[in-house]
């Protein structure tokens, strides 16, 4: 084949080689092309550019030889590295092979060896039987002798030797350790021991049965001498000495064979059947458990009723007594690392934490729950008990933690408080009752010592709240502020009743009036308003009396007595006005009419003004502020009632002359009353703005006028002084005068409708209470027109 020939058949495989190795070869070269051929068009598409071709040239083929260059350096270095590595992994095959070789030797070798290994192994389980077997004889008399020791061990105990009972104990122990140990072959030295057949070992455990008994009995003797403890220190501490000491041997023996046991590793010998014993903890336990036993002693028959602080002080004393033995006794006769004193005061506490724990969930009355309240906040870490010097030496009251858990010392007091309620509740009721009672008396309320009218009512309320929240004081504040809340809830609920009491008093007064049953019944609604003033002295006081921190603890709403008091006194102050009116309603009736006008009798308004000076006398008996309210409201009354019958019209004057006697009678009332009241009422400060008397006076100066044409001028006064007078109170004053025309009439409504004032701030509005009578209609017939 020639060459062409060649050629043209190697063309076809390397075009199809390239792209299997370089898949982007070809569309790099085209991208570099074409930006070559973008690179050159830009360069040398001017004519000038021409001339520095040959630069052009040369740089680039410097810059081509050096990319050479560099490619080849990297390939040289990356070939070397190759070159490197086949000539390690060369060296480690070879190297794997002589391994493999050397461990193909060893196999071969430890085969042959095989049989001799045999024949040592036969010879050992020969030593270990000999071994065994020289153990068993060596150890015969021992067996024989063991039922002989354990019998005398046993009356040893049964003595309480205890001592001498538990050196017997620990030799027999020893034996049957050793026996077993020995047989187990561990005692030739160079060997590693066997396992000792199972027949083998129970036929020595069959010699010792009576160890383990001896052990269950020795503990018995032990425990009990540990749990008569006290009893035994005040007459003789030996027993007591010997179960310590007892107690510390089985203690050094379970840590010695438990480091033996640690440091020995596999050759060590196992640990014997019931090893550790663990009496040291066993001792503790003990002695709690005579704690409780010490509570159960204590007699039950008073944790029930009012024995229940009669128990408390007979835990207190015997605790008391029992740490007195302990700290003088029983701590000389152990080691000082057992602080028996304080394991007896912990025992103690957990006792106590457990008692009192029941004692909880009974079903207390308040003193029970106030005996165990005040016992654990108070007397359990006082001087007398817990916090006593001598025991604040061994340990701190902290350190024991509470009695009580938190929510259990919240639940008794939720429970002492629902108690307290509850006779609260019934006597605040039995109380009412009794005050209901009094107010059907035929005679007068009682007088303090400064005259006022009182019951026996504010008395015994105000003495059982204040005498709970002082003894709610001696457990803690947070009682405290909960018995006070709750007192303040009862008073409230007791307030509401008692004025519903009083609307029941006055209805009962109204019906029975025609009878007259009850003379004093205005002396003790005046009674009922001072109790309300001794009641809301005590709210103030109790109220005071609570902590700052009491309003966030309780979610409930907040009491409102002081409310319920200002209610019950709106009340009774209400009755007392209905029954001043209801007297002075015969008197009322004669004022302000024709024959009033023309008789001249001044008897009326004697008579109603004797009426007011007997009411203000019994209000004095009224303890202040609502003693002037009292008399505040009487004035007020007066002038709105004559006041009103001055709007029933009873009286139109006929001319002049009976508008001059109308407003000449009306001052002369006015005057009467006026110098009554300033010889009665107690001048405290201004209690309103507008003095009820001065309207009077203005009123008559209105009827007087004799110039109807100031009529305007008048109202405007009128209004300026009293802005709540409406058009109908003017117009029937118009009507009482008789000569104001229609004309005059219209101008002074348009004035009075035009400038109507706003109230002024304080101002207590008069005319408002007085309603003027609606005027009666002409009567018409069906088919007529009204005119």
């Amino acid at each position: 084949m020639s060459d062409g020939d060649k050629n043209g058949g190697d063309k076809p495989e390397d075009a199809a080689a390239l792209p299997e190795v370089w898949p982007e070869a070809e569309r790099a070269e085209s991208l570099a092309r074409g930006a070559a051929l973008k690179w050159a068009s830009g360069v040398f598409c001017r004519p000038e550019h021409l001339e520095r071709l040959g630069q052009y040239r040369k740089r680039e083929s410097q810059r081509t030889s050096s990319i050479q260059s560099r490619l080849k350096s990297v390939v040289q270095s990356y070939l070397e590295g190759v070159g490197w590595g086949l000539e390690q992994l060369r060296e480690a095959r070879e190297e794997l092979k002589e391994v493999s070789h050397a461990l193909g030797k060893a196999g071969v070798e430890s085969s042959r060896n095989a049989e001799g290994v045999k024949a040592l192994e036969m010879m050992r389980e020969v030593s270990v039987n000999h071994c065994q077997l020289l153990a068993a004889v060596s150890n015969l008399p021992r067996l024989y002798s063991v039922q002989s020791m354990v019998s005398e061990t046993e009356r040893l105990v049964e003595s309480r030797r205890l001592l001498e009972a538990h050196a017997r104990l620990m030799e027999l122990e020893c034996w049957q350790d050793d026996i077993l140990w020995q047989l187990h072959g561990a005692g030739a030295p160079g060997t590693a021991g066997t396992a000792l057949s199972a027949q083998d070992e129970e036929l020595v455990r069959n010699y010792f049965s009576g160890v383990g008994k001896l052990v269950e009995a020795l503990g018995k003797e032990l425990w009990a001498v540990v749990g008569s403890g006290l009893a035994l220190a005040r007459q003789n501490p030996t027993p007591f000495v010997s179960a310590v000491r007892i107690v510390e041997r089985e203690e050094a023996l379970d840590q010695a064979m438990l480091e033996e046991r640690g440091g020995a590793g596999g050759h060590s010998r196992p640990l014997p059947s019931g090893r550790p014993r663990c009496w040291r903890e066993r001792f503790f336990q003990v002695l709690e458990e005579a704690v409780s036993a010490r509570f159960r002693s204590v007699s039950y028959l008073h944790t029930r009723g009012p024995g229940l602080a009669g128990h408390l002080s007979a835990l207190q004393h015997g605790i008391m007594g029992d740490l007195a033995t302990v700290r003088h006794l029983l701590d000389h006769c152990v080691p000082p690392h057992y602080n028996l004193t304080r394991a007896y005061l912990r025992a103690c506490h957990r006792c106590l934490q457990s008692h009192l724990g029941q004692v909880s969930g009974w079903e207390l009355e308040s003193g029970e729950i106030f005996a165990v309240l005040n016992w654990v906040l108070h007397i359990y870490n006082s001087s007398d008990m817990m916090g006593h010097p001598d025991l604040m030496v061994e340990m701190e009251s902290e350190e024991l933690g509470p009695l009580i858990s938190q929510e259990c010392l919240e639940q008794l007091q939720n429970k002492y408080v629902h108690s307290v309620r509850k006779s609260v509740s019934e006597w605040m009721h039995k109380a009412l009752e009794v005050e209901l009672t009094d107010w059907q008396r035929d005679q007068e309320p009682d007088t303090d010592h400064e005259g006022f009218y009182l019951t026996s009512l504010p008395t015994i309320i105000t003495q059982m709240l204040e005498e709970n929240a002082r003894v709610a004081l001696m457990v803690s504040e947070s009682l405290r502020d909960q018995t006070i809340q709750m007192g303040l809830y009862e008073m409230e609920n007791l307030l509401n009743r008692f004025r519903e009491a009083l609307v029941d008093f006055g209805k009962e007064h109204r019906r029975d009036q025609s009878t007259n049953q009850n003379k004093f019944y205005l002396h003790y609604l005046l009674a009922s308003i001072s109790n309300c003033i001794i009641l809301k002295t005590s709210t103030e006081s109790l109220q005071q009396q609570l902590s700052s921190r009491s309003a966030s603890r309780f979610s409930r709403t907040p009491p409102g007595p002081l409310a319920a008091l200002d209610r019950a006194v709106r009340r009774a102050c209400r009755l007392v006005m209905d029954q001043l009116l209801l007297e002075l309603q015969p008197f009322l009736q004669g004022l302000l009419s024709r024959s009033w006008l023309v008789q001249g009798d001044v008897t009326v308004t004697l008579k109603l003004c004797g009426v007011l000076e007997r009411h203000f006398e019994l209000y004095s008996r009224v303890r202040p502020p609502c003693r002037q309210r009292l008399q505040e409201e009487c004035q007020w009354l007066t002038v709105v009632e004559y006041v009103r019958v001055l709007m029933q019209k009873r009286l139109v004057c006929r001319n002049a002359e009976e508008r001059r006697q109308l407003a000449q009678r009306m001052a002369l009332d006015a005057q009467h009353l006026r110098d009554l009241f300033q010889g009665l009422v107690e001048v405290e400060g201004s209690v309103s703005e507008v003095n009820p008397m001065a309207l009077l006076p203005v009123l008559a100066d209105f009827i007087r006028l004799k110039d109807p044409s100031m009529l305007t001028l008048e109202v405007s006064g009128l209004v300026a002084k009293y802005p709540d007078i409406s058009d109908e109170h003017v117009s029937v004053l118009l009507d009482v005068r008789g000569d104001v025309s229609r004309d005059v009439r219209g101008t002074v409504l348009d004035l009075l409708e035009q400038s109507t004032p706003p109230l002024p701030a304080g101002y207590r509005p008069i005319f408002s209470d007085i309603l003027v009578p609606t005027p009666s209609m002409p009567f018409c017939l069906p088919t007529a027109k009204c005119a």
